[in-house]
């Protein structure tokens, strides 16, 4: 969840970090009273995120800095679309500008590779449904989620822009569920202990509100750990063979995420398996920024 301190945190400490001590340029050349207005235009197509957070950058510099948004997060956007309107103080919004872009254009990028790996999702249980001859919508469509593959400082940005691309939150920090992962279970065995039994033990000590997921890389694990109450089972690098067979051995039990090695080109075959998720850490590590420009717009002269 994107929260207003959240968002205060990140952009004081970017406006700290690009002017830590005052804008020299603006501050000397620009005069004080002078008022500006600029457009963020994008210079390429994509899917808009981080509004609040572009905002937010003008504010903490100037108050009197007007933003009006002309997109929402998640809504798509062309190539020459004005995005927003930046009106005020001159130095104000010279001063901002970097760091709002930067923050946006991060956040922008998110979202547009996210809507790509939904849409490829889709349209392969598209193929599948029309394959068996079935309605549209009547299998689930799966979901995309993402991981903790984040830039350190900005998760809770890029988590939003995710869910702006149309993709889903995985947990957001260690303390939000429990995730026993290969390395947990590789300690587990090493000092001998059964791993039913281990979260059995686990989901004994768990308030009932917190979510176990167990990672496995064998099929041979499956049972073992639906055994021990797992709510969901991450099928880690499984080819989609196994993928398959997971699905099926599981049949229910439990929600089944996919993750490992996921990319645009793969992403369809693994939704056609059947998983309930799939986890993408490239959504967030991989991103490119999205190309957006903020423009001072001259004023034609009257008269």
């Amino acid at each position: 969840m994107l929260t207003r301190a959240a968002i205060t945190e990140v952009v004081e400490r970017g406006l700290a970090e690009d002017a830590p001590w005052g804008d020299i340029t603006s501050e000397h050349l620009i005069p004080a009273a002078a008022t500006a207005r600029a457009v963020l235009a994008a210079r390429e197509a994509g899917v808009f995120s981080g509004g609040a957070v572009f905002a937010a950058t003008f504010a903490a510099l100037e108050p009197a800095v007007a933003v009006e948004l002309h997109v929402a997060d998640g809504e798509p956007f062309e190539a020459g679309a004005v995005l927003a309107t930046v009106t005020g103080p001159a130095r104000a919004v010279l001063t901002g500008e970097r760091v709002a872009l930067n923050l946006t254009q991060r956040m922008c990028g998110i979202a547009t590779l996210t809507a790509r790996y939904v849409a490829a999702v889709e349209e392969a249980v598209a193929r599948v449904e029309e394959a068996a001859g079935l309605p549209s919508g009547t299998i689930t469509r799966t979901r995309v989620a993402d991981t903790r593959k984040t830039t350190p400082g900005l998760r809770a940005l890029e988590k939003h822009a995710v869910v702006s691309g149309g993709g889903h939150n995985h947990r957001h920090s260690l303390s939000d569920a429990v995730m026993a992962k290969d390395n947990h279970l590789a300690v587990l065995t090493a000092d001998g202990t059964d791993l039913t039994t281990a979260l059995r033990q686990l989901r004994r000590r768990l308030p009932h509100t917190v979510h176990l997921e167990v990672e496995v890389d064998r099929l041979d694990q499956i049972e073992a750990v639906l055994a021990g109450g797992a709510d969901t089972v991450m099928l880690d690098n499984f080819s989609v063979e196994d993928l398959v067979s997971g699905v099926a051995v599981v049949d229910g039990r439990a929600t089944v995420e996919a993750s490992g090695g996921v990319g645009l080109e793969t992403i369809g075959e693994i939704a056609a398996t059947g998983v309930d998720v799939i986890s993408v850490g490239a959504l967030t590590h991989s991103a490119r920024n999205l190309d957006l420009g903020l423009d001072i717009v001259l004023e034609t002269p009257q008269g």
